[in-house]
């Protein structure tokens, strides 16, 4: 058994098929130097994914068994494998991953083949790989979350252990401290973790779901909080679509609980998107924007990275999500739109987002992120005004100077805008703009206004020269 993206026990196919075959059982899994060297890769995804193996340790302990971790390739683990043992299957789910993770897929298949080795991949959440056709796609995921989940029972495996000596020798190098050691800023990885989260949220959070879906401080507990757990698979979205609906019928606020599975349909759908043209993790969608070129500025990169560009709601987002891993929807859209149109640069150099963000996928991040730059063919032209969007969620600065402590005794009418402050009211306030908070790198207004002139007369150039 090949553990990816799916690092649990409960309603997981592959491991319910494998039990089927009644024969010795290995579980492995994969810490991959070339994977863990992406620049979308960041050390709190791998802790993450450490806590989870974690768990899953305990809970193998009562029948002897453990799930082996490699610090090394796959493939060079596989070919030793294969010297000691007669591997007749291989179990995994799909990986719908970046390019590496792909090219490492087809690789392995082919090595699989030489090796009449059977790979059995099974479906992940509502993806469906090879799709000739979108038609049915809505009425296919909804089967999938709604047939029965594929438990297990773990005393029913005949598991099989390495021999001591052996797997230390193929094991590879001690994974660092930064992974095995807990951070207490960020969500903790693990089943466990995983079901605390769905049961407080189906059975209370989710009444302020909607509610509170933009606030940048009430979205940590009115929104669900499982994206990293999807991401990481401590549990299936069947379980959380079934477990949810369990609870639609007493809830006190039936539109928000509505809302959220609109979510996690919406999740599967971008996945879905991905796996269909995966050359979007490189290319604008919309051909046509090609030549619309946004000439590199590591400056602006740097102050927007560092939560130093003189917009308070940005920087104390960005400062906020360097030290968590999380922030809401509406503050992700807001930062790209910040990034892309007020600063004037590509997409392409967003990886910096795709390393913070704990529940990172890439069937998610990289269509998302071409719809809020407007790369994509249809969407509306979104330019996201940092201020009003302060002003709307965050009205009394709270969040702001949580984490911008320099703002702190600057009033709520006037910590939006502190480029605004005269002198007098910087030294009342004790913020002295440009030393102890940077002025603006960009004037909102006037970024925001040429980056609307010229997408939107590129557009219609493009649309005019079509017709």
């Amino acid at each position: 058994m090949w553990f990816k993206h799916d690092l649990r026990f409960t309603d997981h196919e592959p491991l319910f098929v494998a039990q089927q075959e009644n024969i010795p059982l290995l579980l492995v899994y994969f810490f991959e130097p070339s994977i863990m060297a992406c620049d979308d890769a960041d050390v709190r995804h791998w802790r993450f994914v450490y806590e989870s193996l974690q768990e899953m340790q305990s809970k193998l302990k009562s029948f002897a068994a453990q799930i082996y971790y490699f610090h090394n390739e796959v493939q060079t683990v596989f070919e030793h494998l294969c010297s000691l043992y007669d591997v007749q299957t291989v179990f995994s789910h799909e990986e719908i991953g970046n390019k590496v993770t792909f090219d490492r897929d087809i690789a392995m298949k082919s090595f699989f083949d030489d090796h009449k080795i059977l790979w059995k991949q099974f479906q992940l959440h509502g993806v469906i790989r090879k799709l000739r056709s979108k038609q049915d796609w809505d009425k296919r995921w909804e089967e999938t979350m709604r047939a029965i989940p594929k438990m297990i029972e773990l005393n029913t495996f005949k598991f099989e252990n390495l021999d001591p000596d052996f797997y230390q020798n193929l094991k590879g190098e001690t994974l660092s401290d930064e992974i095995t050691e807990r951070n207490e800023n960020f969500q903790h990885g693990g089943e466990y973790w995983a079901w605390r989260y769905l049961e407080s949220f189906a059975k209370e959070r989710h009444v302020n779901y909607s509610k509170h879906i933009s606030k940048p401080c009430l979205s940590r507990k009115g929104c669900s909080r499982l994206s990293p757990y999807l991401t990481y698979g401590n549990i299936s979205m069947r379980m959380v679509y079934q477990y949810t609906n369990q609870f639609y019928e007493t809830s006190y606020n039936k539109r928000a609980m509505l809302n959220f599975v609109s979510r996690l349909h919406w999740h599967c759908h971008f996945m879905q998107k991905f796996e269909n043209d995966c050359q979007i993790e490189f290319e604008n969608i919309n051909k046509d924007y090609d030549s619309l070129v946004k000439p590199k500025n590591e400056i602006y990169i740097k102050a927007w990275q560092e939560g130093k560009t003189g917009v308070p709601i940005v920087d104390a987002c960005m400062r906020f999500l360097v030290q968590t891993g999380y922030v809401n929807f509406r503050i992700r859209a807001m930062l790209v739109s910040f990034f892309t149109f007020n600063l004037w640069q590509d997409w392409r150099d967003l990886h910096f987002l795709a390393r913070q963000f704990l529940d990172y996928e890439p069937g998610i991040h990289f269509p998302q992120i071409q719809m809020r730059a407007v790369t994509t063919t249809g969407n509306t032209i979104r330019i996201y005004n940092p201020v009003k969007n302060s002003q709307q969620h965050d009205s009394e600065g709270i969040f702001i100077k949580k984490w911008l402590p320099e703002l702190a005794e600057i009033p709520p009418q006037l910590i939006h805008e502190p480029w605004k402050l005269n002198l007098i009211e910087q030294q009342f306030y004790k913020c002295e703009l440009g030393r102890d908070y940077p002025e603006p790198i960009v004037d909102i207004e006037q970024t925001r206004k040429q980056a609307s002139d010229i997408v939107w007369g590129f557009r219609n150039k493009k649309e005019n020269a079509r017709s």
